[in-house]
């Protein structure tokens, strides 16, 4: 016999941490009650995984809580405050439109940020309207969800309300909240806007708490601070290899983006590449191109010389003593971002031991590609299949003579074929959250009210590496178009 869900606790076990800091670091608020909130995405597993019940979330309890109309019992919203470089340009700003519902502590005692993205205005909303829209919240939710099966850091999304009520943006849309999930929302833009404000205690007191709770091995370091740089270098010199294998374009690298956690956050104008090009751009705005896949890893750097500067009155108290030992450690992230992604082009093409001409190969074949306008994740699925795709690129004299090359590589490894293609098929995903494919799930949801378009997406991505029949349809790549594939930030 089944408790009737009403009588079945949702497992909220919040223990809000962040509340506790210093009061300039967040504006205490509840979210803005909507219409008629209805759940129209909904993570089940992800769920579990947190502790919390889907009996009980997965209707219109679950629906009142996701849109803010119902605060669980044991949060403590807010709003967080940061700042950020958006595109270069120093900007105090916070949480505009989303509010942070408390932290969830699982079963294995993981602690996880629950907020509301479009929950309303808060002190930071610089005259917007707090609110967001379905198409881009359903987006976050299918390309957030696609990345976690890829094996990316990266926040997660655990529900979806529609509103019920409009936003207006470039035309009227219906209005939506998102759920999302993540090890925390601390910024390299948290740390600049304490640093700004030149209040030093409050910047200790948010260092302490970072390290306490993303790098608890580094707080018996002699230095405790440098070694928070030297571990936010770590991860995110980890992330950038992973986008960057992956094909993988965030379109807005501003540093309030930059989670100090090494997730993905903050999910706008990001896209998957088609066709190979480092210049590829999803961004509308971003006319000079800084934040162009080819340019991730230099921002990613940028973005961290930031941190480092917030964090310079910590290093030491000598602000050249402080300078110096940050500028012996900022150097180390391209080389360890050039270490994951080395080894992981590698693992794409089944190297399974190392040799001085690896990285020549691999640029060879990164050149043919953007010559040839090859399909980045094609191109790779189909050497893990050892198929040929129907483009210039298998058709060209000096690809065949790239392959004679890469088969002579492989044979020279003191492993099997069978085991390198083994390596290939774990290293490269048969599908991505194709730019087509997600515009085409939006459209149905948002301008039909066909969610199965979407699920059946979501179901395709699920398993992105098993190479399954149900998944080739979503593997092909889009039809060749004059049109540049665009998307917005600030919906």
């Amino acid at each position: 016999m089944t408790d009737h869900p009403s009588l079945i606790e949702p497992g909220w076990q919040f223990d809000n941490s962040y509340a506790k800091l210093p009061q300039m670091l967040y504006s205490s608020l509840s979210p803005t009650a909507v219409h008629a909130p209805q759940l129209v995405a909904f993570n089940a597993p992800l769920a579990v995984s947190l502790g919390l019940q889907p009996s009980v979330l997965d209707g219109e309890d679950g629906a009142a809580v996701f849109a803010g109309n119902v605060v669980p019992e044991g949060a403590e919203p807010l709003a967080q405050a940061y700042a950020g470089h958006q595109f270069g340009h120093f900007t105090m700003l916070g949480d505009g439109r989303a509010i942070l519902l408390g932290e969830q502590i699982t079963p294995e005692g993981k602690r996880y940020d629950i907020q509301l993205k479009g929950a309303g205005r808060t002190p930071f909303s610089r005259g917007g309207d707090g609110r967001a829209a379905l198409g881009p919240m359903l987006r976050e939710y299918i390309i957030s969800e696609a990345m976690h099966a890829l094996g990316i850091p990266t926040t997660r999304s655990l529900a979806v309300v529609s509103t019920g009520e409009p936003v207006y943006r470039e035309s009227e849309l219906p209005g939506a909240v998102l759920t999302r999930v993540a090890a925390s929302h601390i910024r390299v833009g948290t740390f600049q806007f304490v640093s700004a404000s030149q209040r030093y205690p409050e910047l200790q007191a948010l260092a302490d708490y970072t390290l306490e709770r993303h790098y608890p091995e580094a707080l018996a370091a002699d230095n405790r601070y440098l070694a928070l740089l030297q571990e936010v270098i770590k991860r995110q010199a980890s992330l950038i290899a992973h986008w960057q294998l992956a094909g993988f374009v965030h379109g807005v690298m501003n540093t309030d983006n930059m989670a100090i956690s090494g997730e993905t956050i903050d999910y706008g104008p990001c896209a998957f590449l088609d066709t190979f090009d480092p210049a590829t751009v999803f961004s509308s705005i971003d006319s000079q191109g800084r934040y162009a896949y080819g340019n991730q890893p230099r921002i990613a750097a940028w973005n961290l010389t930031r941190f480092a500067e917030a964090l310079l009155p910590l290093i030491d108290e000598d602000s050249e003593q402080a300078v110096k030992l940050a500028e012996q450690e900022l150097p180390r992230f391209i080389d360890l971002y050039h270490e994951h992604w080395l080894s992981g082009m590698r693992a794409k093409l089944g190297l399974i031991s190392e040799e001085e001409q690896d990285e020549q190969l691999i640029e060879e074949l990164l050149a043919l590609m953007q010559k040839h306008r090859a399909d980045y994740t094609n191109t790779f699925r189909a050497l893990t299949l050892g198929t040929q795709e129907a483009s210039d690129l298998f058709g060209a004299e000096e690809f065949a003579q790239w392959q004679e090359l890469w088969t002579a590589r492989l044979e020279r490894q003191p492993a099997t074929r069978a085991e390198a293609q083994a390596l290939m098929r774990s290293s490269n995903p048969a599908v991505i959250p194709r730019n087509h494919r997600v515009e085409e799930a939006l459209a149905a949801a948002v301008d039909e009210g066909d969610f199965g378009v979407m699920e059946r997406l979501l179901q395709a991505l699920k398993e992105p590496y098993a190479y399954s029949p149900g998944q080739e349809a979503y593997a092909a790549a889009p039809e060749p178009s004059s049109c540049r594939y665009r998307t917005y930030c600030g919906t």
